[in-house]
């Protein structure tokens, strides 16, 4: 006759736990650094990552390029408008217009890695993540002769294997103070300049995209023509405008 064995209450609940508890441990290793997404967070605790730098200067980024359609417009204004600006650019898309990439540095602006693709990091992937910055910034080396000082994951989502990763590959993180929110259909030059102002203050970061590659079709041109704008009010307040290189990231606070 055999005795059927029975489990104590909350046994079973108590080794289903035990075996998640590393799964969970993993990843919220992972996420937890995202929460600098957070712009209020972010510009408190973390305002070089951030990107606070000189209180008498803004940075000008522009992310999701370069783009054969909408970039050389961008440059063009820029130039119009006597600014250099960085360029957070796709891997993926220098090795399809490397022409282009080139042409951004020959047109004396900034370009900084935004990843190779721009995906989103939900789960834990960190060879992958080494391996993609790495390839990057080796393709903007090697496309451009210069090396790349300053990374921007894609959606501003710094898990820490991206964090991890562009460390590695020599790269410092920077997100930013201001964005546009020109990546939505219903953005216009309007809503891009008064979106930005609102958060801007002497020493940030500003957001653009000169590209809707993964936005919004033909959101860019909010963007383009909030530029004069935008320059023009950031020159009223005594800033001058210019690339992460000329922000002074790298003093002490």
């Amino acid at each position: 006759m055999s005795r059927r064995r029975t489990e104590a209450p909350g046994g079973r609940a108590g080794r289903v736990t035990a075996a998640l508890a590393p799964v969970a441990a993993v990843a919220a290793a992972h996420i937890v650094p995202a929460a600098t997404w957070l712009p209020r967070l972010r510009v408190r605790c973390f305002p070089r990552l951030a990107g606070t730098g000189r209180p008498d200067h803004v940075a000008l980024t522009f992310d999701d390029g370069p783009d054969p359609v909408s970039t050389p417009h961008f440059l063009d204004e820029l130039d119009r408008l006597s600014v250099r600006a960085t360029f957070f650019v796709l891997g993926e898309r220098v090795t399809r217009y490397p022409e282009l990439a080139r042409h951004i540095a020959r047109r004396g602006h900034e370009l900084a890695v935004h990843g190779w693709t721009h995906s989103r990091p939900w789960l834990p992937a960190p060879g992958r993540d080494l391996r993609e910055t790495a390839r990057a910034a080796d393709v903007l080396y090697g496309t451009t002769g210069c090396r790349p000082r300053w990374y921007r994951p894609p959606y501003g989502i710094l898990t820490s294997g991206r964090w991890t990763a562009a460390r590695r590959a020599g790269l410092r993180p920077v997100l930013w103070t201001a964005w546009g929110r020109d990546w939505t259909p219903d953005a216009t030059p309007a809503t891009v300049r008064t979106t930005v102002l609102a958060d801007l203050r002497g020493g940030g970061t500003v957001l653009l995209h000169d590209s809707d590659h993964v936005s919004s079709p033909g959101s860019w041109r909010a963007a383009l023509a909030a530029l004069p704008a935008l320059i023009g009010t950031c020159r009223d307040r005594g800033w001058t405008v210019g690339p992460l290189a000329e922000h002074g990231l790298d003093r002490r606070p």
